[in-house]
């Protein structure tokens, strides 16, 4: 173990449980393999969840808060209780807090103590490293592991995030949409509900879907972070939407109102006489749609198109405008 286990979760070493869970399913969301390319994450991804396993369980963590390092040396079954049986006091020599050098039996050594006051003595461990100590606090030893902190509880799964690609129309309508992501045990349906008008970003969870717990403890959740795709007539400003709106040199000039196809279907739009393009008109409330309050606007941009081959008619027409229209646009500017 090269790094502290706290640090490695980011939380202080007060932390509660929930806080321990909620740091870990942050970053083991971040780090996950499936869902991040840096060739690091997957090292990164195995150290958080070997620290989380330690720090979740009120035992080891009981063990590591005292020996650091070295808190694996110590045995799990270890029992103060059955310890104290068959051994005479032991003479107390020098006493040091654990915490000191403190290192576990190493195997094979024989344990032998005796609790009074409170305490546990040393009397002949057969060359163990518990030598450097005589006298122990057992409630500085385990941490309280045989009291307050209460046996090793359910695991939560791990949350899993991946991206959902969307149309703006798709995005603009929501409804039904049937998923296949690949996983550990092969590729997985999931049927998504997407809400009208999510935006670029925003994330759908589907609870209960991402890693299984251990422990009887639940399963993670699968959070699907929305991706919109560019379009080639729409540009999104997070609800508002931008389309151009192509007219006539005459519909510009002398006003008309024209058809406009949208995310949400066709409108009519109003162009004001003498617009020229650029000129942006606001279809309020017309943008994207806003579960939980207020819609964007759609915003049409106009833009003066001429025709790409006169005929003879029009030709000649605007031969006659051109003769006729005292109008110069770099001079008026």
């Amino acid at each position: 173990m090269d790094r502290d286990y706290y640090q490695v979760l980011g939380v202080p070493r007060d932390a509660s449980t929930e806080n321990i869970q909620q740091a870990y399913r942050q970053l083991a969301r971040k780090n996950h393999p499936d869902v991040n390319n840096d060739p690091a994450a997957e090292d990164r991804f195995k150290e958080i969840n070997e620290a989380y396993h330690v720090l979740a369980d009120p035992k080891t963590r009981a063990r590591y808060d005292r020996f650091g390092a070295d808190f694996r040396q110590i045995p799990e079954d270890f029992d103060p209780q059955a310890a104290t049986q068959g051994f005479g006091r032991g003479s107390p020599g020098r006493s040091q807090r654990a915490g000191g050098r403190s290192r576990g039996p190493r195997a094979g050594a024989s344990r032998g103590t005796r609790t009074g006051g409170g305490r546990v003595y040393t009397s002949d461990f057969g060359g163990s490293d518990f030598g450097d100590f005589d006298e122990i606090d057992i409630d500085d030893l385990f941490g309280g592991m045989f009291g307050a902190r209460g046996a090793t509880g359910p695991i939560p799964g791990a949350d899993h995030e991946a991206e959902l690609d969307l149309t703006v129309e798709e995005a603009y309508r929501g409804g039904r949409r049937s998923i296949t992501l690949s996983g550990p045990g092969g590729p997985h349906n999931y049927q998504v509900t997407v809400p009208a008008g999510v935006t670029d970003g925003q994330r759908i969870r589907l609870a209960g879907q991402g890693g299984g717990g251990s422990g009887n403890g639940p399963a993670g959740d699968l959070y699907l972070v929305v991706r919109i795709a560019p379009h080639p007539r729409y540009r999104l400003a997070k609800r508002d939407i931008y389309v151009d709106l192509p007219v006539t040199p005459w519909e510009g000039a002398l006003g008309a109102t024209v058809p406009l196809t949208t995310p949400g279907g066709e409108t009519k739009v109003k162009v004001p006489p003498g617009s020229s393009s650029g000129r942006r008109l606001r279809l309020q409330a017309e943008g994207m749609p806003n579960p939980r309050g207020k819609p964007g606007d759609l915003y049409a941009e106009v833009k003066i198109m001429v025709p790409p081959k006169l005929t003879a008619q029009e030709k000649r027409l605007f031969e006659k405008l051109a003769a006729e229209s005292t109008f110069d646009p770099r001079r008026s500017r």
